[in-house]
């Protein structure tokens, strides 16, 4: 299978399977020098690990990442830096169903009309626990952009949205949700719940934003650094939909309303809004960069649903295992590492053709 990997300068290519004894990443193009280690990429794992609460899987999973290669001494050595996290919490025994019929919403059917031949247990290489190392490889470029502030939030489940006027940044990491609403946070216990209970699930809408990207990073054309996140967001298992700035809501708005005016600044132009996501003409503002997820609902639930056979026979499947009720939950930490991923990247395009 090929497309595993995903960047220019700063490239990372994942590997593993979600019932495989481990999962993993290669990056390379990493600078040498960088102070590096397990404990700067272990927090990150841990914000998007399975099983916290009762609102994600309870599949079991310490996801503790090693090191294999890449850093001596502390230190990046410029080549490739290969991290491994096992998988310790599978039951394969779960996925019998799997095996026999397609679920509908997942990508059984189009694995294997592309491939013939498919792994069922977890889904295999479309399970979302692929992620993981995306997680682990987004620790590294967040090191390469230190001197950008990252962070996501849930700001939608289930259709039920945040009041953006009870913003509180510090409420995010207070609640199993990521929810900058404490109002929200409170009605999405309910909501998760209902969803879980029920064997069905829920899709949601996550938020993130880059706050100290200089202006500069991107390119006018092929490597505009908007198409480069909306790639990188819709690579996302789940994702089916990414707004950058305003997105979708700037179709509605007039060409004064949408333009970011600006003002004299002490260092450059002070703008008076940011419907443009803090990217022009493919080319980072100064401004923070602003992206937004759709997350679909969970496709493997408890509620049977309408499909077919491998050999093309009607019936009906209800998937059983532990599974998330709204996988966008545990979709903020994977977004907040894309996001990194691709702005290491750029800065490395920058500063390869323009120099510090």
């Amino acid at each position: 299978m090929s497309w595993n990997s995903f960047g220019r300068v700063l490239r990372f290519t994942t590997w593993g399977e979600s019932h495989g004894p481990a999962l993993g990443v290669v990056v390379d193009g990493c600078p040498p020098g960088i102070a590096l280690s397990e404990d700067d990429i272990q927090p990150w794992l841990d914000k998007r690990r399975p099983g916290t609460s009762r609102f994600t899987t309870q599949r079991r999973e310490p996801d503790q990442v090693r090191i294999l290669s890449g850093v001596y001494e502390g230190r990046t050595t410029g080549t490739p830096i290969s991290l491994m996290i096992k998988n310790v919490d599978q039951r394969s025994k779960d996925y019998s169903e799997v095996a026999r019929a397609y679920r509908p919403g997942h990508a059984d059917y189009a694995y294997d009309a592309k491939y013939g031949f498919r792994d069922p247990r977890g889904g295999g290489r479309s399970s979302a626990r692929e992620t993981a190392a995306r997680v682990a490889a987004g620790a590294i470029a967040r090191l390469i952009v230190s001197e950008v502030t990252i962070r996501g939030w849930v700001e939608e489940i289930g259709g039920d949205a945040i009041d953006p006027a009870s913003f509180d940044v510090d409420e995010i990491g207070r609640n199993p949700f990521f929810c900058p609403d404490v109002s929200a946070a409170g009605r999405w216990e309910a909501l998760v719940d209902g969803a879980r209970k029920s064997g069905s699930s829920l899709g949601a809408v996550v938020a993130c934003e880059a706050a100290g990207v200089p202006a500069g990073w991107g390119a006018p054309i092929y490597a505009k650094l908007d198409s480069e996140l909306a790639a990188a967001a819709m690579s996302i298992n789940a994702v089916k939909g990414v707004e950058i700035g305003d997105g979708f809501a700037a179709a509605r708005l007039t060409g004064e309303q949408n333009a970011d005016a600006m003002r004299p600044g002490e260092d450059g132009p002070r703008f008076l809004a940011n419907h443009a996501g803090g990217i022009a003409g493919g080319i980072s503002t100064g401004q923070p960069v602003r992206l937004r997820v759709a997350f679909k609902p969970t496709s493997s639930i408890l509620t049977p649903v309408e499909t077919i056979t491998r050999e093309g026979e009607a019936t009906e499947i209800a998937t059983k295992g532990r599974h998330d009720p709204c996988v966008g939950i545990r979709g903020v930490p994977v977004v907040e590492a894309m996001m990194a991923l691709v702005l290491a990247d750029q800065k490395l395009l920058h500063r390869a053709q323009c120099g510090e």
